[in-house]
């Protein structure tokens, strides 16, 4: 839940930013020369490409949260076995054993989307958060029938 809060005054304080950005953007368009005008334009872009970016993450994340409710209904959710530091960090070694065994899971049964969203949680687990991403977004993509790239 905290993290939902997190996301969503983040969220709140990006698009008042946005807002903001833009009212200037259209403060200097307004001003009428050539060179406010232009300037106004491309301080225009910046808050479009990042509600474009906002939105894209929300659908990620949204998405992703109903596929570990629908795997959490079926009983599926990875289990948390690893070992952590006293800190509290994740050891090393034991998420590169759980990763192992996720990936021989997901070579096993590559179409299946339950596999790709635990392979992804490994990933985020190994702190490798580009293939974690990946890896979800072909669990999506295969959960909703989507076409998936083959590489």
């Amino acid at each position: 839940m905290r993290a939902k809060i997190t996301y969503l005054v983040t969220a709140a304080v990006l698009v008042v930013y946005f807002v903001l950005v833009g009212s200037r953007g259209v403060m200097l368009i307004q001003h009428g020369t050539v060179l406010t005008v232009s300037f106004g334009v491309a301080v225009l872009i910046l808050p479009v490409i990042g509600l474009w970016f906002l939105w894209k993450n929300t659908q990620f994340v949204t998405k992703a949260n109903q596929l570990a409710a629908e795997l959490d209904s079926e009983g599926g959710l990875p289990v948390d076995e690893l070992v952590r530091t006293p800190g509290g960090r994740i050891d090393r070694d034991s998420a590169d054993e759980v990763f192992a065994r996720r990936r021989a899971e997901t070579e096993d049964s590559p179409n299946d989307w339950r596999s790709w969203f635990r392979l992804a949680v490994a990933y985020h687990d190994a702190r490798d958060t580009p293939r974690a991403r990946k890896a979800m977004q072909r669990a999506i993509a295969l959960h909703d029938g989507k076409p998936v790239p083959t590489a």
